[in-house]
């Protein structure tokens, strides 16, 4: 769904483990990584499309995790003008919230070949803060700004040693 400003409506997903550390995913054929995410479908809520997207891209079930908290913001991000040339839908960006979730078991293996187009190709457990610094630099202050909104919940989850960068 691409909203009247041109930005297609996403969840973002943070999966911590018992460490506090959280999955970082590398893109099929790419040497970008990223949170898992994905565009909301048309009448679709954020947490149906978590939970579909977290399915697709990393094997894992409802079951398997806990939801600690989803941003109150939507964060966006523009795509680079060069990115836009050929354009015709309005599309400029998007914008997303952010669900953290906690695994209930660090030795699940994730399945990241589990969907008919897979997103990575290979994965990573990182600090809590090191994807603000890794992740593609359109997607950097969206990144900072909705992992600054849900450390709180983080630190109500894990000891407060995790969240330091």
């Amino acid at each position: 769904m691409i909203d009247q400003n041109g930005y297609r409506s996403c969840v973002c997903i943070v999966i911590a483990n018992s460490q506090g550390q959280v999955f970082w995913g590398k893109r099929v054929h790419q040497a970008a990584w990223q949170f898992p995410q994905g565009g909301l479908e048309s009448g679709e809520s954020v947490e149906t499309a978590m939970y579909r997207e977290l399915q697709e891209e990393t094997g894992l079930a409802e079951h398997q995790v806990t939801c600690l908290a989803v941003t109150k913001h939507w964060y966006r991000y523009r795509l680079p003008k060069h990115m836009l040339k050929h354009n015709q839908s309005g599309f400029v960006g998007q914008k997303q919230k952010y669900c953290l979730l906690k695994l209930h078991n660090d030795d699940h293996t994730f399945v990241l070949d589990g969907h008919a187009q897979p997103e990575f190709d290979d994965w990573a457990w990182v600090s809590y803060w090191y994807p603000v610094g890794q992740v593609w630099a359109p997607k950097r202050e969206a990144y900072r700004g909705a992992l600054k909104e849900l450390a709180p919940a983080l630190k109500r989850c894990f000891s407060g040693d995790q969240q330091r960068a």
